[in-house]
C-alpha cells in the first residue's frame, strides 16, 4: 500500500466523493472499523484534498443503496491476506488506513411527518336525536383530540402548542383531495359516483341512505372529506416511500378499513390505506413493490396480491364480532397468488391486553414481516383496542402501541406510515397516538410490566402460527395435519385409546360396555360407558363422569410430528377404579370425549365445541340414570365429576325431583379450568336442593381457579357445594394428591358417619344386605 494519495485504489464510485482524515482522532482504531469508518451526513469530500469544497449532496435513496453495496464489498475485502498483514495489532493506527465518508444516518436524520387537516371534521351527523345525550362513535373530535395532544406535547409548530417545542418538530404534510383515478384503483367506479352524488342529496335523502346502510352516516360534505382523508393518506405514504421523510403519522378521518370495493360500511367510505398502497406501487414500481399493511379490517383489496402482506389482529368472537362472519378467521389466508399473504390473528373474545398483542407480534407478525422484507410498512392504526374504548373492549395501553410501532420501525429501512383508522374513546386515542408519534420521532417506548399472555391469547397465536407455517419458512413447528387426511387410513387417537382402555378394564376388572340406545348420542358414546358386573347389585355404586385421559407428547421441533415413543398416556382414574373394585363396589366409568363421533364429523384439526359437548353429556347422564341406575338395587350411589364432564352430574342433580336424593350418598367434583356451576332445580334457586348439595358434596378446586381470586367481593354461595382449595393446578396432580381424601369421604358415608361435621341427610342403607363389601380403612 502507498502512503500518499491513494484515491485510485478505492472504488471509482467514491472518487472525489470521500475525504481523508484531518486528525488522528478521526482515524479508526481496530477491527472492521479500520475499513468501515465513521459515516458522515449527506455529502462527500475529495480524498486527496482536505480543504476541497464539498461536492453535490447524494439523494437518500441512492446513499442507502451505496452504503449497502460498499459495506458488503468492504467486508469481503477485509479477508484479504495482504490487507490483514499490513494492519497489525501493534500498529492500530496506520497511515494506510482510509476513512470512508459515507452519508451518515440517512434515515434518522430525516424528520417525522404529520398529516392533519381541520376540514376532515366537516363530516358529521346531520341530525343527531335531541333526546340523545351521546354522539356517534366516529366523532369529528377524534382527530382534534389527537392533534391537540401532539401540540400539548410540544411536537407541532402551531400557535396552540405548549412550549418548549422539541428540537425537531413534526414536518407538516398538506392534505389534498384524492383523484377519481386514485380512488378507482381500489373501488368500483359506481361506488365513487354514488359518493359523489351525496353532495347534492337533501338531508332527508341522506338520512334515508344512512338508515339503509351498514353503520355509516352522510352529510353534504362527506364526499369531499373522504377524498381529503384518502388524499392525505396517499401523500403521506408517498413522502415516506420517496425518502423525503423518515416516517409519518396521518391523523385522518373518515376511516377506511371496513369500506368495500362497492359500498361504504362500518363508519368507512373510501379505503384510505389500500388506495395509498396502490398509488405507491404504481408510482415507484420496483422501489416500492412489496408493502406490509398491519390493520384491523383491510383484506378484500389485497387477498390475491402476492406483493402486499396483510396482517390483522382483531376481535373475532368466532365470527360474531363486527363485521361478523368467518372472513376474519385464521383459515382465510388469501387467494391464488396471494395465498399466505393474508394473516388474521382473531381473538376469540374481548378483553385481550398488552401481553397478548406483544406475543402475537413476537411469534407471528415480526418473523413473517422479516421474511417478507417489505419496501414500505403502512399501519392502519386500530386504536379501538385501546384501554377504555367502548367498542373494541380490549386493554392495550399506550406503551404497548409504542412497542409495536418500535418493532415495525426495524422493517423497510424504517419507512413506516401510521394512518388513523379505528378508536372511539377520545382520551384513549389521544394518548395512544401520542405514544406512537413519540416512538416514530425516536423516543424509546416505556417499559411494560405485564408480558405473560393469557391462555386464550397464547392458544390463538400458536394456532395462527401453526396454520401459517404452511406458507412461511420462518414459522416453526410446521403444521403436520395436511399429511394425514382420512383417506390415508387415519383414525383419531381418542377412539384408539378408549378401545385400549376398554380391553384393559375388561381384562383387569371384567368391566363391560353399557349400550346407549339413543340415536343422537349412541355412536358418540360407543365404548365410552363401562361397568363392572355388579353395577346393578345391592352394593355401593360409584359413577364416574370424566374427561378423556391426558396424552403428553414431545413433538419434533421442526416437523411437529409426534413419534409414539415420545408420547405418554396419563390415566390416574384407573387407581380409583381399582380401589373401588377391590372393595366390592360397583363402578360405572363414563368417558366423555371432546370429539363426539357422529356429531362432530370433521376432518383435520378440531376445536372442542363445549356447548355441544355439554348438551350431549347432560343427555347421557339422564339416559344412564333412567336406564341403568334408577332401576338397580343400590341404595348408596356416589357421583364423581372430573373436569368439564362434571356438567352431566350437575344437570342430573338439578333435574331429578323424584326421590333420587334418598339414594345418592355423595358427590365429588374436580374443577380446574371449567366454570363453577351452582346446583338448582331447573336453573331456579331451590333451597332444599342447595342445602343437600352443600352437605353431601366435596368440590376440589384448582388453586389458580377464578373462584379464589382475591378481588372476588364475597365467598361463593352454598349452592355451589362445599368448596376445598387444592394446592395443585393440574387435573392429574389433583387426582393423585386428593385420592386418599376422596376415598375417606366415600367410606365415611358408606358407614353412615358424618364427614367433617356434616350431617348426612341422604339415605345410607348398606345394611345387612350389602354382601362382600369392605368398608374398612
Amino acid at each position: 500500500m502507498n502512503n500518499g494519495d491513494d484515491t485510485q485504489s478505492l472504488d471509482p464510485r467514491l472518487s472525489s466523493r470521500v475525504s481523508a482524515p484531518q486528525t488522528l482522532s478521526q482515524l479508526p482504531t481496530n477491527g472492521f472499523s479500520s475499513i468501515i469508518a465513521p459515516i458522515g451526513i449527506g455529502t462527500f469530500n475529495q480524498l486527496s484534498d482536505p480543504t476541497a469544497s464539498p461536492t453535490k449532496e447524494i439523494p437518500v435513496q441512492e446513499s442507502e443503496n451505496l452504503i449497502a453495496e460498499l459495506t458488503y464489498e468492504l467486508l469481503v475485502d477485509s479477508t484479504n491476506s495482504e490487507l490483514s498483514e499490513d494492519i497489525s495489532d501493534d500498529d492500530p493506527i496506520s497511515d494506510n488506513s482510509v476513512s470512508v465518508r459515507l452519508p451518515a444516518l440517512p434515515r434518522s436524520s430525516l424528520p417525522t411527518g404529520l398529516c392533519y387537516d381541520a376540514r376532515m371534521r366537516f363530516h358529521c351527523e346531520l341530525e343527531p336525536s335531541k333526546e340523545r345525550s351521546d354522539f356517534h362513535p366516529e366523532d369529528p373530535r377524534r382527530i382534534y383530540y389527537i392533534y391537540r395532544a401532539l401540540c400539548d406535547a410540544g411536537l407541532v409548530d402551531d400557535k396552540i402548542s405548549t412550549p418548549p417545542l422539541v428540537k425537531r418538530v413534526l414536518h407538516r404534510i398538506p392534505a389534498r383531495h384524492a383523484t377519481k383515478s386514485e380512488i378507482c384503483l381500489v373501488h368500483q367506479k359506481s361506488h365513487y359516483e354514488f359518493m359523489e352524488r351525496t353532495r347534492d342529496m337533501t338531508d332527508n335523502e341522506l338520512i334515508r341512505r344512512e338508515n339503509a346502510g351498514d353503520s355509516v352516516y352522510f352529510n353534504q360534505s362527506t364526499f369531499v372529506t373522504a377524498l381529503l382523508s384518502a388524499g392525505g393518506a396517499i401523500d403521506t405514504c408517498l413522502a415516506v416511500a420517496k425518502g423525503d421523510l423518515r416516517n409519518a403519522i396521518a391523523v385522518i378521518r373518515p376511516p377506511g378499513h371496513h369500506a368495500e370495493c362497492d359500498r361504504p360500511m362500518g363508519f368507512c367510505h373510501f379505503d384510505n390505506v389500500s388506495i395509498a398502497a396502490r398509488v405507491c406501487q404504481q408510482e415507484f414500481r420496483e422501489a416500492c413493490r412489496k408493502i406490509l399493511i398491519g390493520c384491523n379490517g383491510i383484506q378484500q383489496a389485497f387477498e390475491s396480491d402476492p406483493n402486499v402482506l396483510y396482517i390483522s389482529i382483531h376481535v373475532h368472537e368466532n365470527g360474531k364480532f363486527y363485521p361478523a362472519g368467518p372472513y376474519g378467521d385464521h383459515t382465510h389466508c388469501g387467494l391464488g397468488p396471494g395465498l399466505g399473504k393474508n394473516i388474521n390473528i382473531p381473538w376469540p373474545t374481548r378483553g385481550m391486553g398488552d401481553a397478548d398483542y406483544l406475543f402475537a407480534f413476537q411469534q407471528v407478525v415480526m418473523p413473517v414481516a422479516y421474511e417478507f422484507d417489505p419496501d414500505l410498512v403502512i399501519v392502519a392504526a386500530g386504536f379501538d383496542a385501546a384501554v377504555g374504548d367502548q367498542l373494541g373492549g380490549c386493554f392495550v395501553t399506550p406503551p404497548c402501541y409504542a412497542h409495536m410501532t418500535h418493532m415495525l420501525m426495524s422493517l423497510a429501512n424504517g419507512k413506516v406510515v401510521v394512518c388513523l383508522e379505528g378508536g372511539y374513546n377520545l382520551k384513549s386515542i389521544a394518548v395512544s397516538a401520542l405514544a406512537v408519534t413519540r416512538t416514530l420521532m425516536g423516543e424509546p417506548p416505556v417499559r411494560i410490566p405485564e408480558t405473560i399472555p393469557t391462555k386464550l391469547g397464547a392458544a390463538t397465536v400458536q394456532k395462527v402460527a401453526l396454520h401459517q407455517s404452511n406458507y412461511w419458512r420462518c414459522l416453526y413447528p410446521k403444521d403436520s395435519t395436511p399429511d394425514f387426511p382420512v383417506p390415508l387410513g387415519s383414525e383419531r387417537l381418542h377412539d384408539v385409546i378408549r378401545a385400549y382402555q376398554s380391553k384393559l378394564l375388561y381384562d383387569t376388572h371384567k368391566m363391560i360396555n353399557l349400550w346407549i340406545f339413543r340415536d343422537r348420542i349412541s355412536k358418540s358414546f360407543d365404548n365410552q360407558v363401562l361397568a363392572t358386573a355388579n353395577y346393578d347389585s345391592n352394593v355401593p355404586l360409584i359413577v364416574i363422569f370424566h374427561d378423556p385421559p391426558e396424552v403428553r407428547g414431545v413433538p419434533h421441533p421442526v416437523t411437529n410430528k409426534l413419534e409414539l415413543h415420545n408420547v405418554w398416556l396419563t390415566d390416574v382414574l384407573k387407581h380409583y377404579i381399582a380401589w373401588a373394585v377391590g372393595r366390592g363396589f360397583g363402578v360405572i366409568d363414563v368417558n366423555v370425549p371432546k370429539y363426539l363421533t357422529g356429531i362432530d364429523d370433521e376432518e383435520g384439526y378440531f376445536e372442542e365445541e363445549k356447548p355441544r359437548r355439554t348438551l350431549a353429556t347432560e343427555e347421557l347422564a339422564v339416559y344412564l340414570w333412567e336406564n341403568y341406575i334408577e332401576c338397580n338395587e343400590s341404595n348408596e350411589i356416589f357421583f364423581l365429576g372430573i373436569g368439564e364432564a362434571y356438567n352431566g352430574v350437575l344437570h342430573l342433580l338439578s333435574t331429578r325431583n323424584d326421590g333420587a336424593f334418598s339414594r345418592i350418598s355423595g358427590v365429588v367434583n374436580f374443577i380446574v379450568e371449567n366454570t363453577l356451576r351452582p346446583v338448582s332445580e331447573q336453573n331456579v334457586f331451590h333451597f332444599q336442593l342447595s342445602k343437600w348439595y352443600y352437605r353431601n358434596s366435596l368440590l376440589l378446586i384448582a388453586s389458580d381457579h377464578a373462584v379464589w381470586h382475591p378481588d372476588r367481593p364475597k365467598k361463593p354461595s352454598k349452592r355451589f357445594g362445599s368448596l376445598v382449595k387444592s394446592p395443585h393446578t393440574a387435573l392429574n396432580q389433583m387426582l393423585m394428591g386428593h385420592k386418599e381424601e376422596v376415598q375417606d369421604f366415600l367410606l365415611q358415608r358408606i358407614r353412615g358417619e358424618p364427614a367433617d361435621g356434616k350431617i348426612v341427610v341422604a339415605g345410607s342403607g348398606a345394611g345387612a344386605g350389602a354382601a362382600n363389601v369392605d368398608v374398612g380403612g
